[in-house]
């Protein structure tokens, strides 16, 4: 009996040794490991341990089976922590990341890059996702975060190599070299290239007309030009003149620079009767600086108020030195609206060409000058240029700033279509990709491939000189925000370094939760601007208007975009999103855009005369302005004696009063002045004239009175009464016409 226990106690002590072994085996079969089942005892149920197939047929093995955990031993947990990379809470950094780059880099949001900046000396207002970090203050973050950090492997920049377009007489190479000058007898005369400068109004177009006889003066809005115009006149001896009007408004300086720039001769046109004025003057110096030659065109003469010789003395202090005083200016008297003495003043401007002896190289690539840039709804960008080399023809390959064309079509300027163009004519070219600006240089290349290296070499150039300005201004405004740190650690100096960091990050703590992160609302006292015009001359002429604007402390002025072209959708929509007011120069809105911009309440400023948007402009900023309070004096009054009397339980200062000026109304405003000081403005509780209660009191009568306030009188204070009134107030700005 006793040996039969024995033996049960013996079988349960091996099946409790084989159920942890089982475990041990189960849980290396879990983690994929090999194993093979071992001998564990002679027992049978030993040996039952050894078939997997037969353990469910044992309650007590298949027991312990459902029971078993993931028990790892020693030797897995080693092999697993191997697994582990060894990179892990570093960060890679390199020079010049940005506050995003480095936050993904680290795994953690912009806001944790924002607090841990807290502890440097960076001003966090000027701190943007894509502002640039140095090197100390990304390692100082990384460090604050309880991260490592190591450096990126540099990579080796290849210096870009310069596929800019050139002219042919420079090759492109380390060294400036400058080619032989071309073969005489490739060179032919061309016309010669005409600008017509003056003064506002002194008749440039219509001396131009008159040339042509045609109606361009006509045809410009209020009866003056506002953009070049580029025409040829041909002389009844057969030869060419191309003549350039320019605009002499005070708002198109650019314009007329651009003109002599590309010009052989300048006329310089002076009405008789108004003689010598601020854009004749400008004209003048315009001409100086491109070292063109002049011809006085004295306009006008047919007026019985005209003094030609008063114009030719006022020139004298200009250095403009007429003929008949030594100099080697002609002049001419003319009327321009008469026709009078007009093929005499071509007849110089011919004998001038003559003596410069123009010619030019028609052959090999087109060079030019784009004169004007515009967008047709049904040609697209369109540019208006004078041709100084080569001839230029349907399927030529040209690049102007930086964008390039495929020429389709020649237009002369009457709209004309033609199959070439040579030295010396303008013409509208038709064929762009993008709207090039006036004054841009043309140059034509080999072919479509060829524009495109230089277009995207010259937006490379651009994109480079903006990132070296804008890390200039960003390193400016640290250093500046480095010195007041720099005071602010020295104010802390006593304290010590925990203290010191304690107190610093309470200070700014307030600028990381305040920090926006979206600058959606605009500051109600800012204007918003959408800008469109014809072409590219006219929205240059306004962009420059508007860089004179310095009024900024009474209302902002906001750009948010300008280009070219008629009001469109997209302009509705931006001016709705800024707030902001569209200003069109010689475009159309048409009516669904009209319809859709008085549902949206957007202001469409449309114009063809460019002092009047101007006008319209600075109307606008006034409505923008607070109105201000004006005071209106009704009457005066002097205080000849004080009193009090009692009501209630209170007694109250009463002034004896004598009327010298105007009256005193009790429903108007009151000041009390004492030593010419203001020490009281509100309003009367009382007004007597003898003992009775009056409204009003006149000039000359006497009178008690007592304030509003408790308030002691001295004989001698003066009693004002006046009025308030708002008025609208008034841009100081002054765009200087």
């Amino acid at each position: 009996m006793n040996r039969g226990l024995l033996l049960r106690f013996e079988n349960l002590l091996q099946l409790r040794g084989a159920c942890w072994q089982l475990r041990a085996l189960s849980s290396r079969k879990v983690c994929g490991a090999q194993w093979k089942p071992v001998q564990l005892s002679a027992h049978p149920v030993g040996s039952l341990l050894l078939h997997p197939q037969l353990w469910p047929k044992h309650r007590l093995i298949s027991a312990a089976f459902s029971q078993c955990r993931h028990l790892a031993t020693k030797e897995e947990t080693k092999k697993k922590s191997k697994k582990i990379p060894l990179t892990r809470g570093e960060v890679e950094i390199r020079q010049k990341m940005t506050v995003e780059e480095l936050a993904q880099a680290m795994g953690k949001d912009i806001d944790h890059i924002y607090e841990a900046l807290l502890y440097t000396d960076i001003d966090l207002d000027s701190v943007e996702p894509d502002s640039v970090l140095r090197e100390d203050h990304i390692k100082m973050i990384v460090q604050k975060s309880g991260m490592k950090y190591k450096s990126a492997k540099l990579k080796e920049e290849k210096e870009r190599k310069n596929t800019d377009a050139v002219k042919r007489q420079v090759v492109n190479c380390s060294f400036w070299l400058f080619l032989p000058p071309a073969d005489p007898a490739v060179l032919t005369p061309r016309p010669p290239v005409v600008t017509i400068l003056g003064h506002v109004d002194h008749g440039k177009t219509t001396l131009l007309d008159s040339l042509r006889k045609t109606q361009v003066a006509s045809m410009e809005a209020g009866g003056i030009t506002q953009h070049i115009g580029a025409f040829i006149v041909h002389m009844p001896s057969g030869e060419k003149i191309t003549f350039l009007d320019t605009p002499g408004h005070a708002a198109f300086s650019a314009m007329r620079a651009r003109g002599t720039n590309v010009t052989d001769i300048v006329i310089l046109v002076v009405a008789a009767e108004d003689g010598v004025m601020q854009q004749t003057i400008e004209s003048i110096q315009h001409a100086k600086n491109a070292g063109v030659p002049l011809i006085l065109a004295i306009n006008k003469c047919d007026k019985p108020e005209a003094d030609p010789e008063r114009v030719k003395k006022e020139l004298l202090a200009h250095d403009v030195v007429c003929e008949e005083f030594g100099g080697d200016v002609q002049a001419v008297n003319i009327s321009a609206l008469k026709g009078e003495n007009l093929m005499v003043l071509a007849e110089a401007t011919v004998a001038l060409a003559e003596m410069l002896e123009l010619k030019a190289d028609a052959t090999g690539l087109v060079e030019g000058t784009i004169i004007e840039s515009r967008k047709d709804r049904g040609k697209g960008p369109l540019t208006t240029a004078i041709i100084q080399r080569g001839t230029l023809r349907k399927g030529c390959v040209l690049v102007a700033g930086k964008t390039w064309a495929k020429v389709r079509f020649l237009f002369d300027e009457n709209g004309k279509a033609v199959d070439e163009a040579s030295p010396g004519i303008p013409v509208e070219i038709m064929g762009w990709k993008d709207s090039p600006s006036a004054g841009d240089e043309i140059l034509e290349v080999e072919s479509e491939q060829r524009a495109q290296e230089v277009v995207a070499w010259r937006t490379y150039v651009e994109q480079q000189e903006k990132m070296k300005e804008d890390l200039e201004v960003i390193e400016a405004k640290q250093k500046e925000h480095r010195l007041e740190y720099e005071k602010q650690q020295q104010k802390l100096a006593h304290l010590s370094w925990r203290q010191k960091k304690a107190a610093l990050y309470k200070a700014n703590k307030h600028l990381m939760f305040s920090k926006p992160k979206e600058r959606t609302e605009m500051d109600e006292n800012t204007l918003s601007l959408i800008v469109k015009g014809d072409v590219d001359g006219s929205v240059e002429a306004i962009l420059n208007i508007l860089d004179s604007y310095d009024c900024e402390d009474e209302c902002k002025l906001d750009i948010v975009y300008f280009g070219l072209g008629d009001i469109s959708e997209n302009d509705i929509s931006l001016a709705e999103a800024f707030n902001g007011v569209i200003l069109g120069f010689s475009v159309k809105a048409n009516e669904s855009i009209k319809k859709l911009a008085d549902k949206k309440g957007i202001k469409i400023k449309l114009h063809n005369i460019i002092y009047k948007l101007i006008d319209d402009l600075k109307d606008e900023l006034n409505s923008r302005l607070p109105p201000t309070v004006v005071e209106t004096t009704i009457g005066e009054a002097s205080v000849l004696d004080t009193f009090s009397v009692t009501v209630g339980k209170n007694k109250i200062p009463v002034a004896g009063c004598r009327v010298h000026k105007g009256l005193l109304d009790r429903k108007m405003k009151f000041k009390l002045i004492r030593n010419r000081d203001v020490i009281w403005k509100g309003g009367l509780s009382s007004l007597k004239h003898h003992k009775d209660d009056v409204q009003v009191i006149k000039t000359g009568m006497d009178c008690g009175l007592s304030l509003d306030k408790n308030l002691e009188f001295s004989i001698g204070d003066e009693i004002i009464c006046y009025e308030e009134k708002e008025v609208q107030q008034t841009t100081s700005w002054d765009p200087g016409f």
